[in-house]
């Protein structure tokens, strides 16, 4: 599926970044939001530094009231200050570091602007400072790393945290139930328009991925190794095993989200 951003609904409009890459996909989405007829945007995840990207934002958001984080990763915040300064505004996080201003966010918030309001769901388990907007007006829910438009996403071992990870897909899982989501703006990747079936997916899929790692541990413990195998190279084994079908390019990602899943199995 070819993925380059676009128009959605009335509210909401996807720059994409020109950062591809197999973390990335084919890049971070920009998302700006404003109300049919409002004077203001919102703008969220301006994503890397690129001089052309951040043209290409202005050119869709117009002012700007704010710009909002859904986390720290790089490929999302890099460029959130060098917008904000640029369109005079400030930026809100969870994480106080990467605020410009006096406001934050918190689980609970809402963000208005002319009319548009956007909620604010803490979803920690990718890295920590993880949220999501709920925009109601549109039925849809923008999820940054958390929910991903192609793929699954990487629990970020030390940081994120699966347990926590878990409890947040059941909340967005809930919204979707609920009918109150119907539709995934992600921070990678398409738009997911079955928001039920997506996040069912996801968690079907993180519960199969507790059952190899739980797999693999019993057929490690059953190789001979003549001085055993430390703490650090245990993960590594255990990607060898569960991930052995994906491109080892990609095992390093998997490794943190091994280990995130080790750390759940022994609690």
């Amino acid at each position: 599926m070819t993925w380059a951003g676009g128009t959605f609904g009335e509210r909401g409009q996807c720059v994409l970044a020109p950062n591809a890459n197999m973390m990335t996909l084919d890049g971070t989405n920009t998302w700006v939001l404003r109300e049919p007829d409002g004077d203001r945007s919102i703008v969220i995840d301006p994503g890397p530094s690129i001089a052309s990207h951040l043209d290409a934002i202005e050119e869709a958001s117009g002012a700007v009231a704010a710009v909002l984080l859904t986390h720290h990763h790089h490929d999302h915040s890099e460029a959130a200050r060098e917008f904000a300064e640029r369109m005079g505004c400030g930026v809100r996080a969870l994480d106080p570091e990467y605020r410009l201003g006096s406001e934050g966010l918190g689980d609970g918030d809402v963000v208005a602007v002319d009319g548009l309001e956007v909620h604010v769901i803490g979803t920690p388990g990718h890295t920590a400072d993880s949220l999501c907007f709920q925009l109601p007006a549109e039925g849809a829910i923008l999820t940054g790393d958390t929910v991903l438009g192609r793929g699954t996403t990487v629990v970020a071992h030390p940081d994120g945290e699966l347990g926590a990870y878990l409890d947040s897909l059941d909340r967005l899982h809930r919204l979707a139930e609920a009918h109150e989501v119907t539709a995934i703006w992600p921070g990678h990747g398409p738009v997911i328009n079955d928001a039920l079936a997506a996040l069912d997916h996801y968690i079907t899929h993180r519960h199969q991925r507790l059952q190899q790692v739980e797999a693999a541990l019993a057929t490690l413990r059953e190789r001979p190794h003549p001085e055993g195998a430390s703490a650090d190279e245990l993960p590594r084994q255990v990607v060898e095993i569960v991930y052995a079908d994906v491109d080892p390019v990609l095992w390093g990602a998997a490794e943190m989200s091994v280990r995130a899943q080790l750390a759940y199995l022994a609690r």
